[in-house]
């Protein structure tokens, strides 16, 4: 079955802003708690540095500094790897000096002490209030469904500001779980982002360091995307070659054996015509398919979402898409997304067994997030040519990111972002 939930053009409605909202408090959330699992370890590595510093009073503590430190790279890295998944990636800094004088006068190294004591304070008690205020909400919510089971003393909202003792006051305390709701939708993302600024200031690199890893990887991704470019005309100069340039060729031999029958057998011409019109239908079959894997009609003439319906619906495995894409991206941007979907789609037919495949497209903040997930075995390598290397370098040709997970037993997704402007 395939379904689509969005629209590829005009203003959302309503209900679908509403969804909308719903979806990026829900993200906002999953960050937050997210942050409080690396607050925990951040608060673990100032505490051995506190530990570390004390024990430098008695002259112990230098032997146990190199471990503090690698302590709070460790939880550096981590946090970089978590900002990257919800933004633009945080490129880590190269490995510290060997040196302990060399390593503590290392800029990057005190950006990091410095965020690992900042989100120790604020990014775990931010995570904290991310984590609380959804089970309080969900206590005043339902709180009318079980007060009266509970002792008089008990029976209060969840930060226990009055106590009910009948159903009025029951229903004011649903009534405030309700405002709860409305002040995590709309504070939640800020909350998020506020927990990840001290990360994005002080965990990325230097400007300059940036600016030359920046050069670097750009570098890379043209020489990705002129890689991509010839291996598409290698395989659009072969499936010519191969396909329709011999089913021509079949159709002049024939049809000049046609006019040679003429002379001799006007029967048996018009069975070597047929031959040559079956031969010509499909060469003009076979030209069709080339052209529309280069720019398929439907992606130019109607939306993304339309295009990705009918990927779904010609999949041998039952395929559900849920889209929403308001307008439209840029036509390089939604034939790469195109091909991604379309190459999963033929890996998930081809090798996975599976039974039930999702495709999910959003637009998000100028970017676009494609993610194909399968109830496959698992397993899936890039290194194995399974045409996974050939997504990446159509991503990263476009400067964007892929992520596959894929362990032995499934399931496997696939999540690629695409930078699509505002």
């Amino acid at each position: 079955m395939v379904t689509q939930d969005g629209a590829a053009a005009g203003r959302p409605g309503p209900p679908r802003a509403v969804s909308a909202r719903a979806r990026v408090a829900l993200d906002a959330l999953e960050h937050l708690i997210g942050g409080m699992g690396t607050g925990l370890l951040a608060l673990l590595a100032v505490l051995w540095l506190a530990l570390t510093a004390a024990a430098c009073l008695v002259g112990a503590g230098l032997w146990l500094l190199p471990s503090a430190l690698h302590a709070v790279r460790a939880v550096a890295d981590r946090e970089r790897t978590r900002l990257s998944r919800w933004g633009p990636e945080i490129i880590g800094p190269a490995a510290p000096p060997a040196g302990l004088r060399a390593a503590l006068a290392d800029r990057a190294v005190r950006r990091e002490v410095r965020w690992v004591c900042a989100h120790a304070l604020f990014g775990l008690l931010l995570g904290l209030v991310g984590a609380t205020l959804p089970l309080n909400a969900a206590h005043d919510v339902t709180f009318p469904l079980y007060w009266r089971l509970l002792p008089e003393s008990e029976a209060t909202a969840a930060l226990g500001w009055w106590t009910v003792r009948d159903w009025p006051g029951a229903l004011s305390v649903t009534l405030f779980g309700v405002l709860s709701v409305a002040v995590i939708v709309l504070c939640a993302p800020a909350l998020a982002r506020l927990q990840a600024w001290p990360g994005r200031r002080l965990l990325g690199p230097d400007a300059g360091t940036d600016l030359v890893l920046r050069v670097a990887e750009l570098t890379a991704t043209r020489a990705a995307a002129l890689d991509a470019h010839a291996t598409e005309l290698r395989r659009v100069e072969r499936a010519l070659h191969d396909g329709t340039q011999n089913r021509i060729v079949a159709v002049t031999v024939l049809l000049g054996a046609a006019r040679r029958a003429l002379t001799r057998n006007p029967g048996e011409a018009d069975a070597v015509l047929e031959r040559a019109q079956e031969a010509a239908e499909q060469a003009l079959a076979e030209l069709r398919a080339v052209v529309r894997s280069i720019l398929p009609p439907v992606l130019a003439d109607r939306s993304l979402p339309d295009a990705l319906t009918a990927l779904a619906a010609d999949c041998p495995v039952p395929c559900r898409v849920d889209t929403d894409v308001p307008g439209r991206c840029p036509a390089s941007v939604e034939a790469t997304a195109y091909f991604v979907v379309a190459e999963a789609l033929s890996n998930i037919a081809k090798h996975s067994g599976a039974r039930d495949a999702g495709v999910v497209v959003r637009r998000v903040d100028g970017r676009l997030y494609v993610e194909v997930r399968d109830d496959g075995r698992g397993g899936a390598d890039e290194r194995n040519g399974s045409g996974l290397t050939g997504i990446r370098r159509r991503t990263e040709a476009h400067d964007g990111t892929l992520e596959l997970a894929s362990p032995p037993g499934g399931p496997t997704t696939l999540k690629v972002t695409l930078p699509c402007g505002s």
